[in-house]
């Protein structure tokens, strides 16, 4: 009865033991991404929602040539999925009916503060700032936030996310014809897409 007894624990214990060992491995290891024919850096990138420059750099890529059946290493993002869809929430109350390219341009204002020393450093403390008593983002303000992202808004922010690290540094946006703020108007303007001008 004993030796039953002694084998069972053993026989437990090993498999606690590999049970661990897989989880180790499986939480170390970093994702792949065969290529497939016509992919770019730029596609792959905005498909995982990384920065480009990252991709390529995890790569060790000299040029933007790649080759169809090559595996890439895709780096961990920096980004969660929690803040991705709190991203798109925003993006789809603050940029419904405008152009892709300025949900794009929103997500990547979001971005720029987070980088930015003049504002939070999360994309969470971002988005729900108050600022003398009043919301950063209107959609914060009137719950508009708390709606489901569509598939547009969702693929926005990893298309803003893919283009990290580029760009004229928008900080701002507004729409001039209903922007009340004198201050906002006097920002330096980047872009105009749509209804929204951007600014820094």
């Amino acid at each position: 009865m004993n030796k039953l007894k002694k084998l069972v624990i053993a026989a437990g214990l090993i498999l606690s033991m590999s049970a661990f060992t897989l989880t180790e491995k499986t939480e170390a290891a970093t994702a792949t991404h065969k290529v497939q024919y016509g992919e770019t850096y730029w596609k792959i990138a905005t498909k995982y929602g990384v920065p480009v420059n990252s991709l390529m750099a995890a790569n060790n890529a000299k040029g933007s040539m790649l080759y169809a059946g090559t595996n890439l290493v895709i780096p961990n993002a920096t980004t969660s999925e929690a803040d991705k869809d709190l991203m798109a929430r925003l993006v789809r109350a603050e940029a419904v009916g405008e152009p892709y390219a300025g949900k794009v341009a929103v997500a990547t204002v979001i971005l720029n503060r987070v980088k930015s020393t003049e504002f939070p450093n999360t994309v969470r403390d971002v988005i729900y700032q108050i600022e003398s008593g009043h919301y950063a983002f209107t959609p914060v303000q009137n719950g508009a936030i708390n709606q489901p992202a569509d598939a547009e808004s969702k693929k926005a922010v990893n298309e803003a996310l893919a283009f990290s690290g580029q760009g004229n540094g928008s900080l701002y946006f507004y729409n001039p014809r209903t922007a009340k703020s004198s201050w906002i108007k006097s920002r330096p303007v980047t872009i105009t897409i749509g209804n929204h001008t951007f600014a820094r």
